[in-house]
This record gives C-alpha cells, sequence and structure tokens, in this order.
C-alpha cells in the first residue's frame, strides 16, 4: 500500500479545484453545466481513470455530502426572497413533500421492473432518486442565466430546496422497514411529523435569532461575521437534528429568515456565501467523480438508463401536474418545472446510506443513482436554454456589468443602497437629474447605462434602460421607484 503524505494529498486536492474552476469556463461555450465538467474530472482522476487516485471511503462521503449540503441550502435560503416566494408556498410545500411521494412510487416500480429488486429495495432506489437537487438546480439556473417567466424561478428555487427532507426522511424510513420487517409500514408517520414539525419551529425561531446575534454581536473586525454565519448554519443543522428534527428544512428556513431579514454586513455575507456554496459543490462532485468505478457502471447501464428516462417523462411531470393540479399555473409553466427536475450531489449522497446500513443490492442502487444523477444533468440541464425557448417562458437575461459601490448599514438599519432600472415609458426618460425632483434623502450615486458607468450630475439626462444605484432612505427610495413607473392611461 503507497503511503500518500498530507502534502501531496493538499496539492492534488489544490490541483483538482482550480482545473475544476477553470474547466467552468468551457461550460458556456460547451452548453454543458459545469456540474457534468466536475464530475467527469472526477472520474478521470479516479482509480480507474488516468489519475489513478484510489477513493472508496463512503463514511467521508456521507460526511461530506451532509455539510455541502448544509451550505448549499443555507446559500440558497438567503437568497430566496420572500415577496416572490409567498405567492407559490402552497404549491411549493405540496410539490416537495406529496411530489417526492409520487416520484418515489413511480420510479420504486419501474426500479423493481427494471432492476428485478424487491419492492422495498426498489423502493428505496425511488426515494434516493427522487429529489430535486438544491446544488443542481441553483448552479445550473445561474450558469444558464435565464429569466424564466411567472412563478417557475421562485417554485423550482423553493422546491429543491425544501424538498430535500422529505427524501432523506423516506430513505431512512424505508432502511428501517426493510432492516425491520416486522415493523408496518404507518409506523415511520409519527416519526414524519415529529421531524418537520421541529425542523420547521427551530428553522423558524433560530432564524431571527441568528439576525438579532448579527445586529447585537459588535465583533471587532469585519471577516467575523462570515465565521459566525457558517457558525450559525452548522449550528441550526446540528441542534435541530439532536433534536430529533429535520436539520436540512431547519437550516434552509433559518437561512429564508435571516435573508429577508436587515442585518449588518448583509450583502458582504451572501457574497461570502455564494462562494462557500461553490465551493461546496464543486467538491462535492468532484468526490463523487472519485468515488464512482465507471467498470461498475457498464452493469446498471441499459436499466439505470430506462429509469432516468420514467424519471424525466414520467414520474417527474406526474409529480408536478398532480401537485399543481388546482393552480391557475399556465401549462408551459407546469411543463418547465416538471422539465427542471435535475439531480444532482443529493441522491448520490442518500445512495451512501443503504451501503453504510448494510442493505441488499445497495451497490446497485448507488451505481444506478450515480448514473441517473448522470444522466440528468447531461440531457436536462443541457437543454434548459431549447426547453425554455419552445414554451416560450424564458429567455437569455443580459449580463450587465456588476455595480462597483457597496454599502454596509448602521445604526438601525435605516438606510440602504439599492438598484432601479428605469423601465419603458418612464415619466423622467430624457428629464434632467436637477429637473427630476428626487427626493432630498435619495442620493443618485451612479449610473450604469449601456455598459458602462456613468458618474452623474444634475445636467445629465435618464434614460429608459439606465440602471441608477441609488443611497438612501427606504421610504425615499420607494418614492423614486413611484416616480420612475409610467404613468397609468385613464
Amino acid at each position: 500500500m503507497i503511503h500518500v503524505s498530507p502534502e501531496l494529498s493538499i496539492l492534488v486536492a489544490a490541483l483538482l479545484l482550480i482545473l475544476s474552476i477553470v474547466t467552468s469556463k468551457l461550460s458556456g461555450r460547451l452548453g454543458v453545466p459545469g456540474l457534468l465538467l466536475f464530475l467527469i474530472i472526477g472520474m478521470v482522476a479516479g482509480s480507474e481513470g488516468p489519475g489513478g487516485i484510489a477513493f472508496a471511503n463512503y463514511t467521508i462521503t456521507q460526511f461530506v455530502g451532509i455539510i455541502a449540503l448544509v451550505f448549499i441550502l443555507y446559500t440558497g435560503g438567503m437568497e430566496t426572497h420572500w415577496k416572490s416566494t409567498k405567492p407559490i408556498l402552497r404549491r411549493g410545500i405540496v410539490l416537495s413533500t406529496f411530489g417526492v411521494l409520487i416520484t418515489t412510487g413511480v420510479a420504486g416500480y419501474a426500479a423493481m421492473v427494471l432492476f428485478h429488486l424487491p419492492l422495498m429495495q426498489a423502493l428505496l432506489m425511488g426515494a434516493v432518486v427522487a429529489s430535486t437537487d438544491a446544488s443542481a438546480v441553483f448552479s445550473v439556473l445561474k450558469e444558464r442565466a435565464l429569466d424564466l417567466k411567472g412563478s417557475i424561478k421562485p417554485l423550482l428555487e423553493f422546491e429543491s430546496g425544501s424538498n430535500d427532507p422529505m427524501a432523506v426522511f423516506l430513505t431512512i424510513g424505508l432502511i428501517e422497514l426493510i432492516k425491520h420487517p416486522d415493523h408496518p409500514w404507518y409506523s415511520i408517520i409519527p416519526e414524519f411529523i415529529q421531524e418537520m414539525s421541529i425542523g420547521a419551529i427551530f428553522g423558524l425561531v433560530l432564524g431571527r435569532f441568528a439576525v438579532m446575534l448579527f445586529n447585537r454581536s459588535n465583533l471587532m473586525f469585519d471577516g467575523l461575521y462570515s465565521v459566525l454565519s457558517l457558525g450559525l448554519a452548522l449550528l441550526v443543522y446540528g441542534i435541530t437534528t439532536v433534536a430529533g428534527g429535520s436539520g436540512f428544512l431547519a437550516v434552509y428556513l433559518a437561512a429564508i429568515v435571516i435573508g429577508n431579514s436587515e442585518f449588518i454586513h448583509r450583502k458582504s455575507i451572501i457574497h461570502f456565501h455564494d462562494g462557500i456554496s461553490w465551493l461546496m459543490s464543486i467538491g462535492m462532485f468532484l468526490i463523487l467523480g472519485l468515488l464512482v468505478f465507471p467498470s461498475q457502471l457498464l452493469a446498471v447501464a441499459q436499466p439505470a438508463m430506462l429509469l432516468a428516462l420514467v424519471l424525466m417523462f414520467l414520474a417527474r411531470p406526474l409529480s408536478v401536474y398532480l401537485s399543481t393540479l388546482f393552480s391557475k399555473m399556465p401549462f408551459a409553466e407546469k411543463t418547465m418545472v416538471a422539465w427542471v427536475g435535475l439531480r444532482g450531489a443529493v441522491p448520490i449522497t442518500l445512495a451512501t446510506f443503504p451501503l453504510l446500513a448494510g442493505v441488499e443490492h445497495s451497490q446497485t442502487i448507488f451505481n444506478a443513482a450515480f448514473f441517473i444523477v448522470l444522466s440528468s444533468i447531461l440531457i436536462q440541464g443541457t437543454s434548459l436554454p431549447l426547453v425554455a425557448r419552445w414554451l416560450n417562458v424564458g429567455s437569455k437575461s443580459s449580463k450587465e456589468k456588476p455595480m462597483p459601490l457597496d454599502y454596509t448599514p448602521t445604526g438601525r438599519n435605516k438606510n440602504d443602497l439599492q438598484e432601479i432600472t428605469i423601465p419603458e415609458h418612464s415619466p423622467l426618460n430624457g428629464v434632467r437629474i436637477v429637473d427630476a425632483h428626487l427626493p432630498e434623502e435619495a442620493l443618485l450615486v451612479l449610473i450604469l447605462r449601456s455598459g458602462e458607468y456613468v458618474i452623474p450630475r444634475g445636467s445629465t439626462e435618464l434614460h429608459t434602460g439606465d440602471t441608477l444605484q441609488i443611497l438612501g432612505s427606504r421610504a425615499a427610495i420607494e418614492l423614486v421607484k413611484t416616480m420612475l413607473q409610467p404613468i397609468p392611461k385613464s
């Protein structure tokens, strides 16, 4: 056995990480999601690839997967806007619970037929691959820069962040039923109610606690606020799990509370967690690539590909259409939601649970889950822009330059720095700033026009499409937004 020094391990990890980041720039040109490239890099570096790195530790994989998912959900929750999420809340909850249950049943029956598995093991495979993956959905939507119409994007983001607890519960519950066949299936229902209830309560309460802690800590160094946020994410998961609740649900809900509240260094903390989320996604997919043995995938390739197609074209659409049956959501939007049923690191992480529990056929479940994830990212991830155009539910968003100025609220957080784009037919189009009579408590500090920064002066004219960066009280900024809106025709 060859001894690998810690120094060499660090060097290899650094090279793989940097290679993944550099390679991700190719994803746009190749039209494939970056997550797929991360997986391929891991497989090339693995024991059966040219890299020859031997890695088969499912315990470490599960631990890293849980930590990664905590931070990915935390970031996703902080970036979830409550105003856009509130109208789809009922649909999102139904889709993330009832929808996962439907997917588990349909995929489980298909797995029983395709893999010739016993019913409980087949349902276990269905539960493992039932949930959409937050890391896959969040990263691919950002990467493809799609402006999706209506409530598609908030519904997808909420569902992918909130359906993991259901998949985790079903996976663990089915493992328990397999190991204890004398227990009736309904014995896990009280446990489900307990986990979801405790997870929801702890998430909401700890989210408010975190906001209070941010604003009252008065730390000496700004960088410590980001470290505090890391600790809070782990605290929410840990304390909720120990109390018998769903830690993943608690983390996501706490992050929504935090992200929709005002606290010191808010923007810098959200930016920090965006980087952490990418680090977790890249690291997790690299590890998963290292873990898989391509030669073992060949044995399950045909039934796994068929199961992937069942998930894409039957189980996922059925779960979406039934979950949104009584909503007024247009059929095209429902179809787009059904197609963005991306599988990612979560199914592979969940597939380690039956392996570590010693469940029969667990290696088949793991290999099939990996193949399904690969197929989902390759087929669904690459086709999102095309399907959005077919359904007429989205367009490519323009990638404007970011505003270079940032602002950290102090005191009672009554002031803010916001970006406002002048809409078409605005009454201030073509009006000089000096003649616009903006509120005294609203200071126009910068204008982004056609990709160029313009320093505002009194004689500067405002034009449709300009992005204004305004510093001032929230009331004054809201007044500016009202002044920019077109006057309704009588």
